[in-house]
Order: structure tokens, then C-alpha cells, then sequence
């Protein structure tokens, strides 16, 4: 299992530093190493289009700030803090699960849009993406809360990777429940707390609501919930439903990432496993003893 983390700070400078007309290509270029990411997306996949359109840097303002953020993330060896932090905590989960082979993984992290207000308000400026095998990618703006997670933002994609991969937990993107992805969220956030505590494991968008009972009942409704599509809202919330054009189910920011921790700490406690050894835990397993504990 080898963990390549690409140098995009100096690609990120390089695209920032350019004539404008040279940029889109320079930036292609940067994301290229993640294309097989979209091996299953039908048609070509134009990389710079998806990252203008989600919550990447932009091309056309704010390059001042962005090269300041830049300067903020190589001060605090961003890239580095988080290539040491995934080759440890890959032993720890190759440990936890004898026999578990974890693919190769390129991690592609990227400055987050300073500009989207949906970016920089609800979701705090972070968005990580580690449920596909073989590859991690986190976009994000240095807040000081974000920069002192990095390791822990880094370890809770790396615990979907292993999830997810071959031989793991199966996503179909058709059938896979809310549950699931609750679930995974909530394993994660589990192993990053475990290895560098609550304070800085946990997610941030899923704190405010962690002890919430209202939340908690309406997110276990919907746990039987599938398709993709109704994730968002689900597990994200309501304001993340709306940015991305799907249904609000009524639930605030974080939700599932709350509801996830507090199911991944009541199965943990159950069973005396980590999250560690738990990554391919079963999620009906997961939920039912998780229940079960808390006397639901």
C-alpha cells in the first residue's frame, strides 16, 4: 500500500502565478493524476469544469488571497503533516484488520473557493472526498481550526478508503443507504479521534448538533433512505441540499456526521472494538448493537 500525496501547493502557486489564458490548462494539468476517479461518469470529464464548479480555487479573482492562503498552508507543512499522518495511521488499520490489503492511494489536496459563501459559512471551509478506492481529495481554506486538523481531516478519509476497498464494504450507488453513509461518517470520525482525540477528530460541521434528540430521532428515520441523490440532505443537511439542487428533509448542517458519531461510540463501547478494527464493520451490525446499547 503506497500513499502518493501530489506537491499542489507548488502546482496550486504555478496555476495562480500564470497569464489568465494559461491557467485553465495549467490546472488540468494539476488534477490529472485524480481522473481515474470519474472512470464510472459517462462521457469525457472535463477535471477543471468539475473543480470551478464544486468548491475549488477560482481562475478569475481572488488570486491575492489565494496565494496568501498558500503561504499560510506551506508554513505549517500542510502537505507534509498530512503524508506522515496517513502513513501512520494506514499501519494502524492494516494492523487493526490482519489480512486487509489497502490499495495504492493518490491524495490530491486543493485550496477551497474563498468567494462561496456556502463554502466558507455552513460547511466551514472543508470538503474531502475518500469513499473511491485509491484515491483522497480535500479541498479546503486554512482556517486555523482547519489547519490544526489537518492530520485527523487526512486519517477520516483514509478510514472510507479502506472501507471501500477492494474486498470491503460494497457502494452501489443504486441501493447504498443512508445508514451507510452515516455509518461510514461516523467510523471515521471514530478513528480520527482515536488517534488525535476528540477535540480535533471529530468534524466540525457534525459538533453543534451531537447531542441534539430532535436530530438524532429525524436522521433515524431516514436511515433506510437509498440513492445517492438523498444523501445530501440527509447526511449534510439542509443548506447543502439546496446548494446542490436536492430536497431539504428539515435537517441542519452535520446532521448525519453527528448522529454518525454518536452510533459509531455506542457500537464501539458495545462490542470493545476500535474504529481501527472495525473500518469494514457491517452497518446493520453497526446500527442494530449501537441501538441496542442505547436502549432504543
Amino acid at each position: 500500500m503506497k500513499i502518493t500525496v501530489a506537491d499542489t501547493l507548488t502546482s496550486m502557486g504555478r496555476v495562480l502565478r500564470a497569464p489568465a489564458a494559461d491557467r485553465l490548462d495549467l490546472l488540468r494539468a494539476m488534477l490529472e493524476p485524480v481522473r481515474d476517479m470519474y472512470r464510472f461518469v459517462p462521457g469525457e470529464v472535463d477535471l477543471a469544469d468539475l473543480h470551478l464548479r464544486s468548491f475549488g480555487f477560482p481562475l478569475d479573482r481572488d488570486e491575492e488571497r489565494c496565494l496568501a492562503a498558500l503561504d499560510t498552508l506551506a508554513a505549517a507543512d500542510a502537505l507534509g503533516r498530512m503524508r506522515n499522518a496517513l502513513d501512520e495511521a494506514s499501519a494502524v488499520l492494516l494492523k487493526g484488520t490482519p489480512g486487509m490489503e489497502g490499495p495504492d492511494i493518490t491524495v490530491l489536496f486543493v485550496l477551497g473557493d474563498p468567494g462561496d459563501p456556502h463554502f466558507m459559512g455552513p460547511i466551514l471551509g472543508l470538503a474531502g472526498s475518500g469513499g473511491l478506492a485509491g484515491y483522497i481529495t480535500i479541498t479546503l481554506w486554512p482556517f486555523p481550526e482547519n489547519v490544526e486538523r489537518l492530520e485527523a481531516i487526512a486519517v477520516h478519509e483514509l478510514h472510507h478508503n479502506l472501507r471501500y476497498g477492494p474486498g470491503g464494504v460494497v457502494w452501489d450507488p443504486a441501493t447504498v443507504t443512508v445508514g451507510e453513509h452515516v455509518i461510514g461518517e461516523g467510523l471515521a470520525d471514530a478513528f480520527a479521534r482515536e488517534l488525535y482525540g476528540d477535540a480535533l477528530g471529530r468534524t466540525r460541521i457534525g459538533v453543534p448538533s451531537l447531542d441534539d434528540e430532535a436530530v438524532f430521532g429525524k436522521v433515524l428515520s431516514g436511515l433506510d433512505v437509498t440513492g445517492m441523490e438523498n444523501f445530501t440532505a440527509w447526511v449534510h443537511g439542509d443548506a447543502s441540499a439546496e446548494r446542490f439542487g436536492a430536497t431539504p428533509v428539515g435537517l441542519p448542517t452535520g446532521a448525519g456526521y453527528a448522529v454518525g458519531n454518536r452510533l459509531a461510540d455506542a457500537y464501539l463501547a458495545a462490542t470493545g472494538r476500535t474504529a481501527a478494527e472495525a473500518v469494514r464493520a457491517d452497518r446493520t451490525e453497526v446500527i442494530d448493537t449501537a441501538l441496542r446499547h442505547l436502549g432504543r
